[in-house]
């Protein structure tokens, strides 16, 4: 799991605390994402601007959009688990107009203090809903959200959808982050 110790817009949660040798497989998938969670966060924060809107062509990928674009994707998964609105930037995208790609494009028109809040407070809200995940049906839990065909998913085919789309996108900070800097490194420096 990971705890902000800062609360600085540039200064995201990198703290890694290790599961018990014998965790439960709730807590096992909340740290797997917590843990890369903390890579992502330690490859995109502390960026100026010019930074967050480094590409590595002939990719225009920025660690600005993987900020939104995993924002986007937390709050998305929040609604899916809680049925709650994914709330705002997302509910006044005109989504048809502006197409899937928007989060990463709409990221260079933010400042590095909105995007690293944006991003926080995301991760923190669907934190938030995954802490009450072991009293509320555990990963078995089906999502209030169902697909287009008509099936509804549980928990842990969402959890790890969504680990799997940190994993990808860690992977793509790795590189950017390396352009920008030379950081190099899998996991953050811990206390």
């Amino acid at each position: 799991m990971t705890e902000t110790r800062d609360t600085s817009p540039n200064s995201l949660s990198t703290t890694i605390r290790e599961p018990g040798m014998a965790a439960g497989e709730v807590e096992m998938a909340l740290f797997a994402l917590e843990r890369s969670r903390a890579q992502f966060a330690w490859k995109a924060g502390g960026l100026d601007a010019a930074g967050l809107a480094r590409s590595c062509p002939p990719s225009t990928l920025t660690l600005g959009g993987l900020l939104k674009h995993l924002a986007f994707v937390e709050d998305l998964s929040r609604h899916r688990i809680t049925g709650e609105s994914p709330g705002q930037p997302w509910e006044s995208v005109d989504w048809e107009t502006v197409g899937p790609q928007w989060p990463f494009t709409s990221a260079a028109d933010d400042s590095p203090a909105e995007l690293y809040a944006l991003w926080q407070a995301a991760a923190d809200r669907m934190t938030a809903v995954l802490a009450g995940l072991p009293a509320d049906g555990g990963l078995d839990r089906p999502l209030a959200w169902t697909s287009a065909d008509g099936r509804t998913p549980n928990v842990r085919r969402l959890l790890t959808d969504l680990h799997d789309e940190y994993a990808r996108h860690v992977g793509h900070a790795d590189l950017l982050r390396e352009a920008v800097d030379g950081l190099v490194g899998e996991d953050p420096p811990q206390p």
